[in-house]
């Protein structure tokens, strides 16, 4: 099967000419030979764009490519414009598949006999299609609602698992063969990325993620999260409240609508670091087709947010070290950054610290005190993999998602707003809830939540302390017991070691007598005191 798939992928993406986008004097002798190898398999849209054939290699790939695509989409920066305009595409525009089928998993899924029983309106066409599902707009019979129906595109599971069957494959090579193999992870990588992507296909899953983002947000003026239907929910079919809003990338009928662009910027900075370090939870999956702004309040501008089958989460010490680095950065203390680095294991306890902390230094120091418009944003991105490089800096599976999520956000920032201080701006947030996490404060917050355990603990506590002591109280002479049990057994392995030598030399002894005299008797009485010597060393060992 991958084998299949690998084949699959080499002859879209040569059926699509994406070969020609690499220069030839990045490919090595055998992709050349390999490439001749495949020749009768030609471009055939030798007549569209480069981006146009680059969007449809990854449309026909499948979803995996089709996220890929959509990470890259956010990176104007980094592409060639008519690329990532095509890419944009890839966000809520992929070819749907019938409606017809649409309407057939709905049924089975919801248990319904026909649409009218739960729907008094339901759009055939669909409102938009993505990577693993499309939505198609209704009305609730009970209430009018308006809501969406995501509906999870039919056998799409086996294409996903072949391509991760195909990039399982591929990383365990990968970390076999290449020098930095261990150092990069990419099997764990890999299984990171499975686990998420296969929640995805459950739109239980999106379901609870959706309402817990719901609680978290309740009341927030910066971002509004749309009520989702659990009881119309199913693995495939999801019925969520229909939103309203000018999406993220539409920066044309932003600007029309007087929409306040640097307020805009600066509270998506806010509303991710609030996800990442006060929730824990974060929305993994912000490509500007997930993403709208409410219309109601131009300059007090409010976030929309839908589609959670992709979430993150961080344990506490993994969200300390973050921005503990994160406050080091800002503040300028290489110093700092270089020993957190350390100290959390992310690179190797040997490393020079004066050293990291020059060279972290040399990629940073440049890009303070600039806008994102100004920073070469893929230099400084080279800089940092070379200095990780360098340092044998530890990938971290846990981090990924987080990682692709700071892509994104990075990438919106310049689109809306180029001229943001994204260090200014996060920095604040950043020190304030370091002093919650380690002042009084948070000493009160901690004894609080924990003091209705500690209550129901208590009457046991005295039981406890007793049993210690008591413990404790017999633990030298148990000690004592267990010392001379292990002497008397040195001892006893000793003497038959002794014996086992002495009964060697009389037998040996006993046996050389014979050639020097002709009685019998010395000789036998050798023998006889060897036998008894090896008698009493095998009984003394067995006891």
């Amino acid at each position: 099967m991958r084998i299949l798939r690998f084949y699959q992928i080499n002859k879209v993406m040569l059926q699509h000419g994406l070969d020609e986008l690499i220069p030839g004097k990045w490919l090595p002798w055998y992709a050349k030979l390999g490439r001749i190898g495949f020749f009768w398999l030609r471009n055939k849209h030798p007549d569209k764009s480069q981006g146009t054939r680059v969007r449809l290699a990854l449309q026909t790939l499948g979803p995996v490519f089709i996220k890929f695509g959509q990470m890259l989409s956010t990176r104007k920066d980094l592409l060639p414009p008519d690329i990532a305009t095509e890419l944009s595409i890839l966000q809520d525009q992929v070819e749907p598949f019938d409606p017809e089928l649409a309407k057939q998993i709905i049924l089975q899924s919801l248990g319904l006999e026909k649409l009218s029983d739960l729907f008094s309106e339901f759009e055939t066409k669909p409102l938009a299609s993505a990577s693993i599902a499309q939505v198609h707009a209704a009305k609730l019979k009970d209430g009018n609602q308006d809501v969406i129906v995501k509906v999870i595109r039919p056998n799409i599971q086996h294409t996903i698992q072949s391509d991760i069957e195909l990039m399982r494959t591929a990383a365990s090579a990968l970390q076999k063969l290449l020098p930095d193999g261990k150092r990069l992870r990419p099997v764990e990588v890999v299984k990171e990325y499975e686990r998420t992507i296969i929640d995805e296909l459950d739109l239980t899953h999106e379901a609870a993620n959706g309402m817990q983002f719901k609680r978290n947000f309740e009341n927030s003026t910066a971002l509004y999260v749309p009520t989702i239907y659990s009881d119309y929910s199913h693995k495939n079919v999801m019925v969520m409240e229909r939103i309203y809003g000018t999406p993220i990338s539409d920066i044309k009928q932003l600007v029309a609508r007087n929409t306040n662009m640097k307020r805009l910027a600066e509270r998506g900075v806010e509303v991710f670091f609030t996800q990442v370090f006060r929730d824990s939870f974060f929305h993994a999956d912000m490509h500007p087709g997930n993403i709208f702004v409410s219309t109601v309040n131009p300059n007090d501008p409010q976030y929309i947010t839908i589609d959670f089958g992709i979430v993150g989460t961080l344990n506490s010490e993994d969200k300390r070290y973050l921005a503990e680095n994160f406050i080091a950065f800002f503040n300028r203390n290489y110093r700092k950054v270089a020993q957190l680095h350390v100290d959390s294991g992310w690179v190797p306890s040997d490393t020079d610290i004066d050293d990291f902390e020059a060279s972290i230094r040399k990629v940073c120091e440049p890009i303070f005190q600039k806008p994102l418009a100004e920073i070469e944003f893929s230099n400084v991105l080279l800089q940092l993999f070379n200095t990780a490089r360098r340092f044998n800096m530890v990938i971290q599976p846990q981090l990924v998602l987080l990682q692709k999520t700071l892509l994104y956000i990075e990438g919106l920032g310049r689109q809306l707003y180029p001229q943001l201080d994204l260090w200014k701006t996060a920095k604040p947030f950043l020190e304030n809830w370091m002093k919650e996490q380690i002042g009084l404060k948070a000493m009160y917050q901690k004894i609080s939540t924990n003091l209705p355990y500690w209550s129901e603990k208590l009457p046991e506590i005295p039981d406890l302390v007793y049993d210690t002591l008591k413990q404790v109280k017999t633990l030298p002479e148990l000690q004592k017991l267990q010392f001379e049990a292990q002497q008397e057994q040195l001892r006893q392995q000793h003497t038959s070691t002794l014996l086992m030598i002495m009964g060697t030399t009389f037998i040996i002894i006993g046996a050389i007598l014979p050639m020097y005299q002709d009685n019998w008797w010395p000789s036998g009485c050798f023998d006889l005191l060897g036998l008894s010597c090896w008698f009493f060393a095998f009984k003394t060992k067995r006891s």
